[in-house]
């Protein structure tokens, strides 16, 4: 049986589900480095830290880690890249060719021996970014407006009413109210390894019944991700690949990257995208300078700041924003937001502090020792200067 997807546990946040994940590409290669380089302590970050971070990595206290990158200030501060030979590990387990088999090398965790890494559910804070980018140019539909509307061309039960009155701002803080599993990878009747297997995605998602309300609970569904990403090709005339590489890729660089597709030629918007760390990186400085990236407003800073605001607050401390991941916020403020992917993907981001954190790796069988997302908050942030 192939193997499609575990669940991957990092938090004692239950609601942390690090999402599923055909193609689209645009040819890979090593990307070039762009951030300008600083001494650790020259922008208040404790080196031995940083080290001691580093020698618990290579002892595997971490499990399969891939890169580690601290930038602060805007410069990079620290790098660590680690080789795993994922051609020699897969082999204890099943690796028929099939793109999500999560344990076939030539699939994940980087693509086709190149240098970009899957990003998983990191792919979703990106859709929301592309989403926003649509808003601010007004081709997008407000935020209250219903998305049902826009699905014309599909057949499916709308007799609920709950249904009819989903709008585009419950679909960015996953609260569609649609009837979903998808706590188990292990299970096969898991929502999201079930339509990963369907032919037709986004028909699978709108077939889905209404359990809630929308607007009223928090249920972590990678379809919807899904349908934001088809709302944005309604809505601009252009498949989201396209659109990002106009109006994201493009100005921020970006030329190494892979984005699978479905089996009917729509993106996979929640979980198939790759990026290289660095320009992973990228997306994030954006995100931390408020949408500005070489003095361009590539986008608004209120729509930076409607996605990283807790709309969800899962407790006093944490909660979800519009495909973002809040880890930490007070009075409403968010002090951490983050991209996480399944596995170990991870674009965490410290708005106050200037501060940015990437890691890739490829956690999906055992549980490490230690979990790389703990590391920004029990380790980096209380030996920080500012």
């Amino acid at each position: 049986m192939i193997r499609i997807k575990q669940l991957f546990s990092i938090t004692c946040l239950a609601a942390f589900i690090f999402g599923c994940s055909q193609p689209s590409s645009n040819q890979t290669k090593e990307t070039t480095r762009y951030w300008n380089i600083s001494d650790p302590v020259t922008e208040g970050v404790n080196p031995l830290v940083l080290d001691s971070i580093h020698q618990d990595i290579e002892t595997g206290k971490y499990g399969l880690i891939d890169h580690f990158l601290v930038i602060r200030n805007g410069k990079l501060v620290y790098e660590q890249a680690y080789k795993q030979d994922y051609h020699i590990i897969s082999k204890q387990y099943d690796t028929t060719n099939f793109q999500f088999n999560y344990d076939h090398p030539d699939w994940h965790p980087f693509y086709n021996s190149t240098s970009v890494h899957t990003l998983q559910s990191v792919t979703k804070s990106v859709t929301s970014l592309l989403v926003g980018i649509a808003m601010d140019e007004e081709m997008m539909i407000p935020l209250d407006s219903p998305v049902m509307p826009l699905f014309s061309e599909y057949t499916f039960d709308q007799s609920d009413v709950r249904k009819q009155s989903i709008t585009l701002r419950n679909l960015l803080a996953m609260q569609g109210g649609f009837e979903w599993d998808e706590a188990s990878y292990d299970e096969a009747d898991n929502d999201c390894i079930v339509m990963e297997l369907s032919d037709d995605w986004i028909q699978y998602v709108l077939d889905k019944p209404m359990a809630t309300t929308p607007g009223t609970q928090f249920v972590y569904n990678s379809g919807i991700s899904v349908l934001l990403g088809k709302i944005l090709r309604i809505t601009t005339g252009k498949r989201i690949d396209q659109w990002a590489e106009e109006k994201l890729f493009g100005p921020l660089g970006i030329t190494d990257y892979y984005w699978k597709r479905t089996p009917k030629g729509e993106i996979d918007t929640e979980g198939g995208l790759y990026l290289s760390t660095h320009d992973l990186a990228k997306v994030g400085y954006l995100m931390l300078d408020q949408g500005v990236w070489e003095n361009q407003q590539i986008v608004s800073k209120e729509w930076v700041e409607q996605s990283i605001y807790p709309t969800v607050k899962f407790n006093e401390r944490s909660g979800y924003g519009f495909q973002w991941w809040v880890p930490a916020y007070n009075d409403s403020q968010t002090e951490i937001f983050a991209g996480n992917g399944y596995g170990g993907q991870f674009l965490m981001i410290v708005p106050n502090k200037n501060l940015l954190v990437v890691f890739n790796g490829w956690n999906i069988h055992d549980q490490p020792e230690k979990s790389s997302w703990t590391v920004l908050q029990d380790r980096i942030l209380p030996n920080l200067e500012d």
